[in-house]
């Protein structure tokens, strides 16, 4: 066999051994029996890290949004669905669940074992919402350059940045973002960002404007005779 073949050979080997690897990692996360429109606990699968809930916690009215951090629509409408989840925190249950899209994003991965890391140290929320405000800091870094800017942003919340870098390359958040992303597929997520409230995947026309996303809102806590926030009263 020549130089070049062997060269062929070795490469094509080593991407038939890294699917192999990625396939291996998908097949151990089992969702089949999960359901995707409920707060998801900790468990082994899921790194022991249970979804992230903002608000009124058990609520009968959930919206779950599956996000990519780097995806520039989600980082415009973080704003505004901030908002919406802060002015309906004493009715509803706003979850976020990561779906990472590397081959568009590279770093979107890294962005959102940052995430995770911080809400390790209970900061979970504060991070989210510092990524998407400042996507241009990070991406288009790389390496150590990336993981410095998430550390600074770890120290601004005043967390142990020797443990944040340590749970950003961890087994368990790893598992956490996997988990998530495994959820969003059985969901039949297909872009970011992607909404669900109750169940129910929204139109952009619907998320993409407040005024229509809270009339969505408003209509399933009538369903479950849950009074609406006294602004909209």
């Amino acid at each position: 066999m020549n130089k070049t073949r062997w060269i062929i050979f070795i490469v094509v080997t080593i991407g038939a051994l890294a699917s192999l690897a990625i396939f291996s990692d998908n097949s151990k996360i089992n969702v089949e029996k999960a359901e995707v429109n409920i707060v998801q606990t900790a468990s082994k699968q899921n790194g022991n890290i249970a979804d992230h809930v903002f608000g009124k916690v058990g609520s009968k009215v959930t919206l779950i949004e599956y996000g990519d951090y780097q995806c520039p629509g989600c980082g415009s409408i973080n704003p505004s669905i901030v908002a919406v989840a802060e002015q309906y925190k004493d009715q509803i249950q706003f979850i976020f669940r990561n779906f990472p899209l590397p081959d568009s994003h590279p770093n979107a991965k890294a962005a959102a074992a940052a995430a995770e890391a911080a809400g390790l140290q209970n900061k979970f929320w504060e991070m989210h919402n510092k990524i998407y405000a400042n996507q241009s800091d990070w991406e288009n870094l790389s390496g150590t350059e990336r993981t410095n800017i998430f550390v600074k942003y770890a120290t601004d919340f005043d967390l142990d940045s020797s443990k944040f870098k340590t749970d950003m390359s961890s087994v368990a958040v790893n598992n956490k973002i996997n988990y998530d992303k495994a959820i969003g597929i059985k969901a039949e997520v297909d872009s970011t960002p992607s909404y669900y409230l109750n169940g129910v995947k929204l139109e952009s026309s619907v998320w993409g404007e407040s005024a229509k996303l809270k009339e969505a809102i408003n209509a399933e806590l009538n369903k479950a005779g849950i009074a609406l926030p006294q602004s909209n009263e």
